[in-house]
């Protein structure tokens, strides 16, 4: 897992804050993910009825949606591939191994995107805004640090309760 942080630790600029706040959080799903037993990531014990491993493919998607769709104004087949139903879905034959490894992927991806552009760099209009004008890095990856940290925590309570790990 990667190491914290800290905000004394002396780091070369603000875009590798945010690559190493989005590596450490990412880092912690998965080590979350990869500590539960292969019945624990594929059923929930939370009402609202996601799995840890349905957790993993959002988490790969929004990344994907945020930074190579919106940021960039790529192309992206289906930006929205995490839902089925209306619910996050990740299929019964692919296995954990291959949802960690996309999360992975996107991550050096992502990573790639930010630390070849400026924070106050402005989004390429396009249809993941809906209509609104683009956002900037910095915006977008402040958005992305809340959605991981949200999902780590909702990640933690799950793992607790199947006996997984929780701790950085």
């Amino acid at each position: 897992m990667d190491v914290f942080p800290e905000p004394t630790l002396p780091i070369s600029s603000r875009t590798e804050v945010f690559v190493g706040y989005l590596d450490y959080f990412r880092s912690g799903v998965i080590s979350r993910v990869e500590s539960l037993s292969e019945s624990e990531v594929r059923s929930s014990r939370l009402a609202s009825g996601w799995t840890p491993l349905e957790l993993l493919r959002h988490l790969t998607f929004v990344e994907m949606r945020w930074l190579e769709w919106g940021f960039e104004g790529q192309q992206v087949k289906d930006p929205w591939g995490d839902n089925r139903d209306g619910r996050w879905y990740v299929a019964a034959d692919e296995s954990r191994e291959t949802v960690i490894g996309e999360l992975r992927a996107q991550g050096f991806r992502s990573r790639k995107i930010i630390r070849a552009n400026s924070l106050d760099a402005v989004g390429q209009p396009g249809a993941r805004w809906d209509g609104a004008e683009p956002a900037t890095l910095e915006r977008i990856l402040f958005h992305l640090l809340q959605e991981y940290a949200r999902h780590v925590g909702h990640l933690d309570i799950v793992a607790e309760l199947a006996g997984g790990s929780t701790s950085q």
